[in-house]
């Protein structure tokens, strides 16, 4: 998965999303086009008027989810405890611009940023009972987990050669013998749960709020069936102490989903550390943190097991 935001991003801006609504959906032509102040890697996103935006791929491995969504999320959201982007339109290419493209209702709310929840732990219980939800989404038909969602929802086993390279990469900054240790644990623990839908990317940026509740989740762009252990990254990248254990006991998932969970966190925050090591300190000590508490909860499992087996 990109980690990075793509060159193509730069040919996308207002002028065009004008000119592609004036062509293909002119009853929406004289809005305001906007962008959005909080923009994300896979799409750029322009606010359209007050009640819509536009989302557009930025290259060509984001592409799938656009029909993806639009088939799906309708399908979706009647069941689920918090809302999830309407999906008003889809266009084609055109204008130069080579995807297909999204018009989605807007959502009101801010992203989960921690200082914007007055109660972390209630929020973490919020976000497992939508994870539940979601599980229990009738499965027929959804998309098998693979390309199209990254590999998320199919076996960490994927990232098998890129994170051990990271691991080389990142002797003497990581604990890597330990990583080692985790990483082998995740690829070990194999699923054989039925497929159940999963998000594939629950992060504080795809969670909004207001009031400090959670109101809505979205960019299901990595979204599919199979195995829900790719939703439980957030369990180190947002939650720590009371929000973890909040989160941990309400989704409910038995120990080898959190070994596959570990290594899914652990794979992704090697991969951003081995890349902003020497260039951004900021996002590298966040991910230093992350694999740090990763290690630690991966030991806390090991000493709980024996101590059980005993």
């Amino acid at each position: 998965m990109l980690t990075t935001p793509p060159d193509g991003r730069a040919g996308i801006d207002a002028s065009l999303v004008t000119r592609l609504l004036a062509a293909q959906f002119p009853q929406w032509g004289h809005l305001p086009v906007t962008p959005v102040s909080a923009d994300g890697w896979d799409n750029r996103t322009y606010r359209l008027g007050h009640a819509m935006t536009v989302r557009l791929p930025t290259a060509e491995g984001y592409v799938p989810a656009v029909a993806k969504e639009h088939e799906w999320l309708p399908r979706l959201a009647p069941s689920l405890p918090a809302a999830v982007p309407s999906v008003l339109g889809m266009g084609v290419p055109g204008e130069g611009y080579p995807y297909p493209w999204s018009v989605r209702g807007w959502l009101p709310g801010e992203t989960a940023a921690p200082e914007r929840i007055a109660d972390l732990p209630r929020f973490a219980r919020a976000v497992g009972e939508f994870l539940l939800a979601l599980q229990h989404c009738d499965p027929t038909g959804g998309p098998a987990a693979g390309p199209h969602s990254w590999y998320r929802g199919a076996s960490p086993a994927h990232y098998d050669e890129e994170t051990r390279r990271c691991l080389g990469l990142l002797e003497g900054h990581v604990d890597t013998t330990r990583a080692r240790a985790v990483w082998d644990a995740a690829l070990a623990a194999r699923w054989h749960g039925r497929p159940v839908w999963f998000h594939g990317d629950i992060a504080s940026g795809n969670l909004l709020v207001h009031g400090g509740e959670l109101t809505a989740v979205i960019d299901f762009g990595t979204s599919g069936v199979g195995d829900p252990a790719c939703d439980l990254v957030i369990a180190w990248t947002m939650f720590s102490g009371d929000s973890r254990e909040a989160f941990r006991r309400t989704v409910r998932q038995d120990a080898a989903t959190w070994a596959r969970a570990r290594g899914w966190a652990l794979w992704k925050s090697l991969l951003v550390l081995s890349e902003s090591l020497a260039t951004d300190p900021v996002r590298a000590e966040t991910d230093r943190r992350i694999i740090a508490e990763v290690l630690d909860d991966h030991d806390r499992f090991a000493r709980e097991g024996a101590g059980a087996a005993g």
